[in-house]
């Protein structure tokens, strides 16, 4: 795979499909970790007289623009964190967009619009799709992909263009693979992977892989409900996927045959209803163990003892990947048990590894400083694909 060393990038259009999918509070950005963290592959191009053309997606758009999923925000934190005006297209492949980009000198950078506004970004008809890319392709000369976030996709910025253009990795993705690698061919012991988020189902086929690879799974956040109920336990009006707990049963069962401790929480934070979000209103939450939540009950955090089992199985690690909060973080009657997770990781000497999503912005939420870990994914479902062992259509792009 090239990255972006390769490329004579002087005076040259350059397409940077990066990920500035960022969480929005109306048009206030609540999270500009993505915008950081692809920032320095833009600045180095910017540096080496690049005309850069930035692209993303934002949200989930009906295929049309919706001034709710508008990129602008992020156009324009981007241009603070550079330190230089940051031009901005209303449009994807339109007149804006065509005149943003002929106006573009030498180091200079424009954002277009939210790719998603154009049905053919994320069409399953290839036809529709290569169409779309063409339009994309006649803005640029070359084609950089840093979107980490957006490359287990099928869609025409991330697959279709850079078949149609010279192109390469940005140093983002080539951070993220090289980080991956080391998760799965070059692993220091104990390897221990904590896994939580919402639902078990989105992380069934992670845990059929890791079961082959890891030492201890330590399990928590909304998915382990489900696993309580597979060992026959009451989980009252917790998130439950009932049809995924043969397969829980099977992963139990896999784990104890290979020798790999499967961890679950031994006592839980409950409550009778869900708390409120938005104005964090104290929630008053109970404790009980875990194979004994009230049937009025839901379980929203780990328990006390399970947060010290789980930071004492973390402790002699030599390497953790950890993807999905241990419970409802955003409020914080409800926030310890991802908080002493995190504390884990940093308290271990283990290469520590935060697989994106809702854990990466776990840790910018509760304070914790993001460079004392390891490395901190910008693509939570592109970095379990990875582990799955699936071929990212991202990747696989940049590798031709």
């Amino acid at each position: 795979m090239k990255t972006i060393d390769d490329l004579q990038v002087a005076g040259q259009r350059v397409f940077v499909r990066a990920d500035l999918n960022v969480p929005l509070d109306g048009t206030t950005i609540t999270d500009d970790g993505r915008i950081r963290a692809v920032a320095p592959t833009i600045a180095k191009l910017v540096e080496r007289g690049a005309k850069v053309i930035v692209a993303s997606h934002l949200g989930r758009p009906k295929g049309a623009p919706d001034p709710a999923f508008s990129l602008a925000p992020a156009a324009a934190r981007l241009g603070e964190i550079l330190g230089q005006d940051v031009a901005f297209a209303t449009d994807t492949v339109g007149e804006s967009a065509r005149s943003v980009v002929a106006g573009l000198a030498d180091g200079q950078v424009a954002v277009l619009e939210n790719l998603r506004f154009n049905a053919g970004e994320t069409s399953k008809d290839d036809a529709e799709r290569g169409a779309f890319a063409d339009q994309l392709a006649a803005l640029a000369d070359l084609y950089v992909g840093d979107g980490f976030g957006a490359v287990h996709r099928k869609h025409a910025s991330v697959y279709d263009l850079p078949k149609r253009l010279p192109h390469a990795a940005g140093d983002l993705i080539a951070t993220e693979v090289g980080v991956l690698k080391k998760l799965t061919e070059d692993v220091k012991r104990p390897y221990v992977v904590a896994l939580g988020g919402a639902k078990v189902s989105d992380k069934l086929a992670v845990i059929d892989q890791l079961i082959e690879k890891a030492d201890r799974i330590l399990v928590g956040g909304g998915m382990a409900y489900t696993f309580l109920k597979a060992k026959g336990h009451e989980v009252g009006i917790s998130l439950l996927q009932e049809d995924q707990v043969p397969a829980c049963l099977e992963y139990l069962a896999r784990a104890e045959k290979r020798g790999v401790e499967f961890v679950l929480p031994v006592d839980v934070l409950v409550s009778a209803e869900f708390p409120d979000l938005k104005t964090k209103a104290p929630a008053h939450p109970g404790t009980v163990a875990a194979d004994a939540i009230p049937a009025d009950q839901e379980g929203l955090d780990i328990g006390p003892k399970t947060r010290e089992l789980y930071a004492a199985k973390l402790a002699d690690a030599g390497t953790v990947f950890w993807n999905g909060p241990m419970g409802v973080f955003e409020h914080p009657d409800y926030a310890g048990g991802t908080k002493a997770v995190a504390q884990g990781l940093l308290d271990s000497d283990a290469f520590t590894v935060v697989g994106g999503g809702d854990s990466a912005a776990a840790v910018r939420l509760l304070g914790f400083d993001e460079n004392a870990f390891g490395h901190i994914s910008t693509g939570g479902g592109a970095s379990l694909e990875y582990l799955e062992g699936k071929t990212l259509p991202g990747l696989a792009a940049l590798e031709d």
